[in-house]
């Protein structure tokens, strides 16, 4: 994807269990990349569908692996907020 893409993150907003292990500077850097188009973990069809997701208007979501484990920062469809919580949270 663009590295230099940029969309609209909405009111950002982190669930307790990911709050209590990261650190501001951790979640601002995941917010980052995930702005920047870094999908992470994605699979192509995956990858496809965010490209469509920011061209269109769409949930944009990247997966990311980190010390703490996966995590996931999906931004909604209609730019109102991004969200950072763990796999099972979702």
């Amino acid at each position: 994807m663009n590295p230099t893409r940029a969309f609209p993150l909405g009111r950002t907003v982190a669930t307790v269990s990911v709050v209590q292990i990261f650190t501001i500077r951790d979640l601002a850097g995941l917010l980052r990349r995930h702005l920047r188009g870094d999908i992470g973990l994605l699979c192509p069809n995956d990858a496809e569908a965010n490209r469509l997701a920011v061209k269109h208007g769409g949930r944009v979501l990247s997966r990311f692996d980190t010390p703490h484990g996966e995590v996931y920062v999906i931004t909604e469809a209609d730019r109102s907020s991004t969200t950072i919580l763990f796999p099972d949270e979702y």
